[in-house]
């Protein structure tokens, strides 16, 4: 019996000695993925953009420009920080969850009660806006 016991044990260690490189080389290939999985899951969701306070500062340092501009300004000047306006408003929207039809309306009085009503969501949540 110990010829066969022999044998088996012969047969394990030759198998043993076959498949541990593949085994090795498979785990240094698939644990890194697998660890950056899990810390990935385990890892608190980071926010997208920039921090809320600074959108709301940005956003009342822009409303004060538009706010501010002497009536001789340039349609153009007016529409470009009009548009610099609605994309934090867009922004804040996002990072707050108010929905906003921003991006659809064309520019006009729609556009500018849509404003309105953005700004009055976001107070409404907590963000300080003019």
């Amino acid at each position: 019996m110990d010829g066969a016991g022999g044998v088996l044990a012969n047969l394990i260690l030759f198998a043993v000695v076959c498949l541990a490189p593949t085994v090795l080389f498979w785990c240094a290939l698939h644990v890194p993925k697998l660890v950056g999985w899990i810390r990935e899951k385990r890892a608190e969701p980071q926010p997208e953009g920039p921090p809320i306070e600074r959108v709301a500062a940005d956003l009342r340092r822009v409303h004060r420009l538009l706010a501010g501009y002497p009536s001789g300004t340039p349609a153009a000047r007016r529409f470009g920080t009009r548009q610099a306006y609605d994309e934090l408003l867009t922004q804040a929207c996002r990072q707050v969850g108010v929905p906003h039809r921003l991006g659809e309306l064309p520019e006009g009085m729609d556009r500018e009660i849509e404003r309105l009503r953005v700004e009055q969501s976001l107070r409404e949540r907590g963000l300080a806006v003019p």
